[in-house]
């Protein structure tokens, strides 16, 4: 199936995003300024062009089915990294403008939550990130106008600055739904392949089990079968479909606290072990005054996280 996004299927998943998280088509339709009925059509559509059901329908509620809550999930943070980034490139005038290149994941789970409160004590520097996930190297970030960047990786940069702002933590997260489902799931030796969710390129070079191979390596884990797990090209993807309880992710601390913090995700087996990986902030040369302001904010930031971290996550293995 062409999943290509052509301009019917755009407007069948605003109406979809909307009608999810008002759990009403009425509601959605306010808000989109279109009729209820057009809204449940185009929500119809979708469901047609998809093959399943995304809703439930009853009288009195509207509730998505696990697949759509797992898009529901998908469209809210790709529709909201697409206004961030908007609003950000909205820059007038003669303000200093600081452009950052970002992990997708870090950037749409970690990185622009926090982005109001830089915007608020900075009102006069203008931030633009980019969510990309390539390798650096010092000829592509000038060609592209890229001051600096965030990375989520081992580092060894040759021609670049790096410095590592935030380490980094795994430990595996499933919803209230799979464990309610899965009342048995104690230990990690219970663990079976076909439950585990993947990022298979958790930094440019690394195995595609690499999150749950070392993970289970720190907790002397007997390995499952990898390969009958679901895999992901993103970080992001793997977690959504754990929230859509269709298995286990191994979570980074960055991208899952939040989630853990409402109930949403539940941390298991109580331990969590040290990424290979870390988190850095990378520039071509000494930054500028304004990307300056953006660093010293991101090392700020970091040390606040990794106290509220230290508070909500079981202890290290």
């Amino acid at each position: 199936m062409n999943s290509r996004l052509f301009p019917s299927l755009l407007a069948w998943l605003r109406c979809f995003e909307a009608a999810a998280r008002h759990g009403s088509f009425t509601r959605a339709a306010a808000e989109l300024c279109i009729t209820q009925g057009a809204v449940s059509q185009q929500v119809k559509q979708l469901e047609t062009w998809l093959g399943r059901p995304l809703f439930v329908r009853t009288p009195r509620t509207l509730m998505p089915t696990p697949e759509g809550k797992w898009l529901a999930v998908v469209l809210r943070e790709s529709f909201g990294a697409v206004e961030d980034a908007l609003s950000q490139m909205r820059v007038t005038g003669d303000t200093p403008v600081a452009t950052l290149s970002c992990s997708p994941s870090f950037a749409m789970q970690w990185l622009t939550p926090r982005l109001g409160e830089f915007f608020r004590e900075h009102p006069d520097v203008g931030l633009r990130v980019f969510g990309e996930f390539h390798r650096l190297d010092r000829t592509r970030m000038v060609r592209d106008g890229v001051e600096a960047a965030v990375r989520f990786d081992l580092g060894g940069y040759t021609d670049l600055r790096a410095s590592v702002f935030l380490d980094e933590w795994l430990i595996p997260v499933a919803s209230p739904a799979f464990l309610a489902a899965h009342p048995d799931l104690q230990s990690p030796s219970q663990l079976r392949g076909e439950w585990l969710l993947h990022d298979s390129s958790a930094w440019e070079g690394a195995e595609p089990f690499e999150e749950w191979q070392h993970w289970c390596a720190c907790t002397d884990t007997a390995p499952p079968a990898w390969g009958a797990g679901q895999q992901f090209n993103l970080s992001q993807l793997a977690l959504s479909a754990a929230l859509a309880g269709q298995g286990i992710a191994i979570g980074r601390a960055a991208l899952v606290l939040e989630d853990v913090r409402h109930g949403r995700l539940v941390p298991l087996f109580g331990c969590s072990v040290r990424s290979r990986a870390s988190y850095s902030f990378v520039t071509t040369a000494q930054p500028s005054p304004p990307m300056l302001l953006v660093k010293e904010w991101l090392a700020l930031q970091a040390q606040r996280f990794a106290e509220l971290r230290g508070a909500l996550l079981p202890c290290p293995a």
